[in-house]
């Protein structure tokens, strides 16, 4: 198994569970309203459909970079929305809270940087 596939494998795990979880977990939908969104419902399930398939295109290999793109954009937003104001406690608290969600966007950018296959 390639380096490739292992980082597709792992992102496209993330954001279907990600994805599955605003569906299915009913406290997500109060944590999107504590974060000032409008329509935060609507918001977190339009989320959590990009997140399904767009991960299920990550681990089918189909469309690649196209699909990191809007998952980038969620991962953007959500280190803006929830994790920069974490900095008001410290670079240290910052870092500790934001670590999985730059890993995430790390991984993210050599998956839409990799060549096309298809």
């Amino acid at each position: 198994m390639s380096t490739d596939q292992l980082i597709r494998y792992a992102v496209a795990y993330v954001f279907i569970v990600a994805g599955m979880i605003k569906f299915i977990n009913p406290d997500m939908g109060t944590y999107f309203a504590n974060l000032g969104l409008p329509y935060p419902i609507q918001v977190m399930y339009i989320i959590a459909v990009v997140e399904l398939i767009c991960g299920v295109f990550i681990l089918l290999n189909r469309s690649v970079s196209n699909a990191a793109i809007p998952l980038i954009g969620i991962m953007v937003v959500a280190i803006m929305l929830t994790k920069i104001p974490t900095l008001h406690s410290g670079f240290i608290q910052f870092a500790a809270n934001a670590r999985l969600d730059i890993v995430m966007l790390v991984l993210l950018f050599i998956l839409y940087k990799l060549p096309s296959r298809r």
